[in-house]
């Protein structure tokens, strides 16, 4: 069931994490930071999470006025959820949490998301701002990015890209793992985790780009 407890506390810190505090829901505003998802996404997304809590964290979410609900026009008719701008004010605040939690043992048997992954390679890669833009198909387990790296930086979202130069498909731990170590691309596309269409320098040249810590945040 949705909860409505409160810390009782003026601080703004208290307020917020009244608002964003319960189990689930950063991870939830984690993974709506690069664009809107289906319910089905966010599931296979937190896996740990049954369907109910994640309902009642979505419904609780909504109802505070940091996400919500829309209907995708045709042809997809889907509903999906999003950040409100008031919700996409928490980007930073979720960032800089998980640079934090960069420090903190793994757990046994850690899972990983894609959105996770996407937002660690946005942020850690810092393209040649002189090299020509190029666009990827990524596609991380069954769904769809498309990312673009132009002018120093990269930008993510869902969906399928109008046209790309590269087109790769693997894993988020696989794409995990070559973020941390690039040397490790041959390895994986001979091994069947990493398969890679289009211009084949254009991977090696994003992951030459990353310069931040060599895990993903999440």
């Amino acid at each position: 069931m949705p909860t409505s407890r409160s810390y009782g506390d003026a601080c703004g810190i208290a307020r917020a994490l009244d608002v964003v505090g319960e189990r689930w829901a950063l991870l939830v505003v984690r993974e709506l930071l690069l664009g809107p998802q289906r319910f089905s996404d966010l599931r296979r997304a937190l896996a740990g999470a049954s369907s109910n809590l994640l309902s009642d964290r979505l419904r609780e979410l909504d109802g505070r006025g940091v996400i919500r609900r829309r209907k995708l026009p045709p042809p997809a008719g889907s509903w999906v959820y999003e950040l409100t701008d008031w919700g996409r004010e928490l980007e930073p605040v979720v960032l800089a949490l998980g640079g934090w939690g960069l420090r903190v043992p793994l757990p046994p048997a850690p899972t990983l998301s894609a959105t996770s992954v996407l937002l660690y390679l946005r942020g850690a890669a810092h393209p040649d701002p002189e090299a020509p833009p190029t666009t990827y198909r990524v596609q991380l387990d069954d769904r769809v990015w498309t990312l673009r790296a132009a002018e120093g930086q990269v930008q993510v979202e869902p969906g399928e890209p109008t046209s790309a130069e590269v087109d790769f498909r693997t894993d988020p731990a696989t794409l995990n793992a070559l973020l941390a170590d690039p040397t490790m691309l041959d390895a994986a596309v001979s091994d069947g985790s990493l398969v890679v269409t289009g211009d084949p320098s254009a991977l090696p040249r994003l992951l030459q780009a990353i310069t931040a810590p060599t895990s993903a945040a999440g």
